[in-house]
């Protein structure tokens, strides 16, 4: 570490000198894939495997997956540790991390994510593991939609800490994450400047026409094409449940759901996909689809495998047949109101869906 002294005169005309510390970070991620994930179950409690090695503020790192827990309080848990590999430090390396299980898109799913760690120091020798002793149960993950194809995948992100001694701290501000999405919800919100509403319902909601058009193909067209909407400042919003149209504008605006209540949640993923289709918005489309693959149960396969036919998400079709293939299930979705919907709404999938659940 190096450091710099200014002097100067105190107030009763004492020599002094100042100095500034300014404590740095530097941040990296990696992405661990599992695959083949059943053939490592059963490894053994306390048994891992380990990742390839990569690179983070200077030193090297790797990750020990332990499919089997790391000790007898945490057997049915997936653990997972980071390790310092190598480092030309003298001295031991401190670091904060987190893990997360990531979807298909590379997002974390928040619900298996862990908080930064505390700042630990890491051995130059690699004696030092740090880590969660419970991401996620064995149980929890192959019964949700994120173990697919006998994958999944994990993010590791470590921020590994750094000190420097400067007479000039300012150009070592550290830039802030983009807020962008929350001053366009500003703009949401506060309705100023709003030059169409939409009459959804008994509810009215004002927006802009050029934000709508940037983010939705539909909007384009019917805002700026030749279609009547195009000289319109009021339009009729038909079939579609005020809070449901509410929610996809806010997505439009800031690119994020806003929150659901949790009994809420199954209902609005449905209606938020069929939106997301209905007006071109495919990342809020395939969110949609992410979060129904956790809904899969006897009581919503198939009016799921319907939605997912209709709209054409291949992914929510294949966890619906991938629970109908469970021994059992396909019987039990028969006997329901569910299965009536599905065989009378989409006839030509009972060919698709009898290839893919026979044995």
């Amino acid at each position: 570490m190096s450091s710099s002294t200014a002097s100067s005169m105190g107030s009763a005309g004492v020599p002094m000198t100042a100095s500034s510390i300014v404590a740095d970070a530097v941040t990296g991620s990696h992405v661990l894939k599992i695959e083949g994930y059943s053939r490592t179950k059963g490894l053994g409690n306390g048994k891992s495997i380990k990742s390839r090695a990569f690179d983070v503020g200077g030193h090297r790192w790797y990750i020990t997956y332990y499919p089997d827990g790391y000790g007898s309080d945490n057997a049915g848990w997936i653990v997972f540790f980071l390790i310092l590999q190598h480092t030309d430090a003298k001295s031991d390396v401190k670091a904060s991390f987190k893990f997360c299980l990531i979807d298909e898109m590379g997002e974390p799913v928040q619900s298996y994510c862990n908080a930064w760690s505390e700042i630990r120091p890491f051995k130059v020798n690699g004696c030092y593991q740090w880590g969660y002793s419970r991401l996620i149960e064995k149980a929890a993950l192959e019964e949700s939609g994120y173990l697919k194809d006998d994958c999944f995948r994990i993010r590791c992100d470590v921020m590994v800490s750094r000190e420097f001694c400067l007479e000039d701290t300012t150009q070592f501000v550290k830039v802030p994450s983009s807020d962008i999405h929350q001053h366009i919800g500003n703009l949401l919100s506060s309705g100023a400047e709003a030059d169409v509403t939409f009459q959804v319902g008994e509810e009215t909601v004002a927006a802009h026409r050029l934000i709508l058009g940037a983010r939705s193909s539909v909007f384009m067209a019917e805002l700026f094409g030749p279609m009547k909407e195009k000289h319109a400042s009021h339009i009729q919003i038909h079939d579609m449940d005020p809070g449901v149209f509410r929610a996809m504008i806010h997505f439009i605006y800031t690119d994020t759901l806003s929150d659901m209540d949790k009994g809420n949640t199954f209902f609005m993923a449905q209606h938020l996909l069929v939106a997301a289709d209905r007006y071109d918005l495919q990342r809020l489309k395939l969110i949609c689809e992410d979060k129904l693959c956790n809904f899969i149960s006897s009581s919503t396969a198939a009016t799921t495998l319907a939605l997912a036919e209709q709209h054409g998400c291949k992914r929510l079709k294949e966890a619906c047949f991938k629970f109908l293939r469970s021994p059992g299930n396909l019987k039990t979705i028969m006997d329901n109101d569910g299965f009536k919907h599905l065989t009378s709404s989409c006839p030509s999938i009972l060919n698709e869906l009898l290839a893919n659940v026979a044995p």
